[in-house]
């Protein structure tokens, strides 16, 4: 992604470009496997080691109130964050902890249409996020 792109999403939630932010958005959209706060860090440190993880923990929280990235809680509670912000799901390799992004249409129409038709009393759906859990399996077996 370029530069001016990272720029135009910061603008366009009313944030100040820094060089932090930037970096931080940058390494978020680079890293495609929903990196942790650490991951996002270590990335940053080799072009930008003197931002602070502190400086890192308030970016991504900042992106996520302003709806420019999102959380992916693990199995074992571990953060991790997503740059994706069209409507998906997520697979969850529990052998690896890998999170992967699953796009799937039909599946989004069915869960609409049965939470449509079944309410839940005293609750109001704002989302639905279906996160699939399960494990690698190799296809030559």
């Amino acid at each position: 992604m370029k530069i001016e792109d990272l720029k135009s999403i910061l603008v366009s939630k009313n944030l100040k470009v820094t060089p932090q932010r930037l970096a931080v958005l940058k390494a978020v959209k680079q890293l495609h496997y929903h990196p942790t706060s650490d991951d996002v860090r270590l990335f940053i440190q080799r072009t930008n080691p003197n931002i602070a993880l502190g400086t890192v923990y308030n970016t991504l929280e900042t992106f996520i109130e302003k709806g420019i990235i999102s959380k992916v809680k693990t199995e074992k509670d571990i953060m991790k964050y997503d740059a994706v912000m069209d409507k998906h799901h997520h697979l969850y390799y529990t052998d690896s902890e890998k999170i992967e992004d699953y796009f799937d249409e039909e599946l989004d129409r069915l869960l609409k249409d049965y939470f449509t038709k079944k309410e839940i009393p005293h609750f109001r759906i704002q989302d639905i996020k279906l996160q699939i859990i399960g494990n690698f399996v190799d296809q030559l077996t």
